[in-house]
C-alpha cells in the first residue's frame, strides 16, 4: 500500500516521503481499517517535527483521525466487527495518512451516521476536545458569554457551534475577511477580525463592560494575555492549545484578584483515563450532528499525494476548517 513515511524529525513538506510499504496487521485488541477519510491536524505537524508529547518510533506515518471501515480485527475485539464504519485514533506508528492503518479496538467509535466521510474524520477529537473543554471543563451555561480564538480553524469551528447549542452567547476571533465570512456562517453572534480589531474592547462592548464567562483558546502568546484582560466575573479560561507557536506566562496575580480560574485541557487523557466518558460525549455529539446543530468545518479535500503540502499550509494559517485526506 502507499504512506506517508517519516524518516527523520522536520517541516512536513520537508521530511515526509509517500512511499510502498506493507500492509499492517491488527495484532490483540487492534483492527485494520481502510482508510475511507483521514483529517489533518496540528499534532500531526508536530509529529513531523519530533515536538508531539507521543514520539512513535521512525519511519512513522502521520495522521492521528480517521474513519475507515473495518477489514480485520485481531484477538480479543469483540466490536466493531469487518465491514463497520468507525471513527477514531490511529495507532502509531501506522498513522491515517495511507491507504490502510491500524486502531485500538477501544478508542474505535461508530462513525455518526449523519455524517459523510470526511466529515466524520473531522468530527472526533475536535468535536471530543471542544466538548470536554466547554462542558466538562468550564461548565458552560445558557446566558453566559463565550470568547472563541481561531474561530475558523477546526478546533475553533467545533467550540463555536458547541457553544451556539449550548444557549451561549459566542464572540469569535478569526484573521481577515474570509475567515471572520466562516466564522459567522457557523453561528457566531459577533466574529472579530484580529488583524483590524482588538477583541479586548469589542468583548467589553457587547458584555457592557462585564468580560467574557468561558474563553476557549488553542491559540496562546498574545491571544491568551489578551483573554486575560476580558474575563467575567469567576470566569473560565480554557487552555487547549499553542497554535502561535508561544506559551504564554500567565499572571496569577491578574487570576486572583479578578476571581477567573485558568483550566488546561489535555484531550487525551480522558481518552486514557476515562473511555466511559468518551462514550457518552460522542453519543452526544452524534445526537447533535444527528440533528444539525453541529457539522465539522471541512475545507480543503486532499487527496493522498497532496497530505504534505496540506500540513504545510496549516503550518503556514492559510487553511480554514479542516483539511481531510481522501485517499484516490
Amino acid at each position: 500500500m502507499r504512506a506517508w513515511q517519516v524518516h527523520e524529525p522536520g517541516e512536513p513538506v520537508d521530511v515526509l516521503r509517500l512511499e510502498r510499504v506493507a500492509d499492517p496487521a491488527p495484532g490483540p485488541g487492534r483492527i485494520t481499517v481502510r482508510v475511507l477519510a483521514a483529517a489533518v491536524s496540528f499534532p500531526d505537524v508536530l509529529l513531523c517535527r519530533g515536538l508531539y508529547q507521543i514520539k512513535p518510533a521512525m519511519p512513522f506515518t502521520p495522521g492521528l483521525e480517521v474513519c475507515g471501515e473495518v477489514l480485520e480485527t485481531g484477538e480479543d475485539v469483540t466490536w466493531p466487527a469487518v465491514g463497520d464504519r468507525v471513527v477514531g485514533l490511529s495507532a502509531l506508528p501506522h498513522g491515517g495518512f495511507a491507504e490502510h492503518t491500524v486502531m485500538e479496538a477501544r478508542s474505535a467509535l461508530p462513525a455518526p451516521e449523519a455524517l459523510d466521510d470526511p466529515a466524520a474524520a473531522a468530527f472526533y477529537i475536535s468535536y471530543q476536545t471542544g466538548w470536554f473543554g466547554l462542558h466538562r471543563r468550564a461548565r458552560l451555561r445558557a446566558g453566559e458569554t463565550l470568547l472563541v480564538h481561531a474561530a475558523a480553524g477546526g478546533v475553533g469551528s467545533a467550540a463555536v457551534q458547541l457553544g451556539k447549542a449550548a444557549g451561549a452567547t459566542v464572540i469569535g476571533v478569526a484573521g481577515g475577511p474570509d475567515k471572520v465570512k466562516i466564522a459567522r456562517g457557523l453561528g457566531a453572534d459577533v466574529v472579530v477580525d484580529r488583524h483590524r480589531e482588538d477583541f479586548t474592547e469589542v468583548v467589553a462592548e457587547v458584555t457592557a463592560g462585564r468580560g467574557a464567562d468561558v474563553v476557549y483558546d488553542p491559540v496562546g502568546g498574545t491571544a491568551f494575555s489578551g483573554s486575560a484582560r476580558c474575563m467575567a466575573f469567576e470566569g473560565r479560561l480554557v487552555v487547549v492549545g499553542f497554535a502561535s507557536g508561544v506559551v504564554p506566562r500567565p499572571s496569577l496575580s491578574g487570576a486572583l484578584i479578578d476571581n477567573y480560574t485558568i483550566h488546561g485541557l489535555h484531550w487525551g487523557l480522558y481518552a486514557r483515563r476515562d473511555r466511559p466518558g468518551i462514550r457518552r460525549a460522542h453519543e452526544e455529539l452524534t445526537a447533535l450532528a444527528a440533528r444539525g446543530a453541529v457539522s465539522p468545518l471541512v475545507g480543503e479535500r486532499l487527496r493522498l499525494a497532496d497530505v504534505a503540502d496540506g500540513l504545510q499550509r496549516l503550518v503556514d494559517g492559510t487553511a480554514g476548517g479542516r483539511a481531510v485526506m481522501l485517499p484516490d
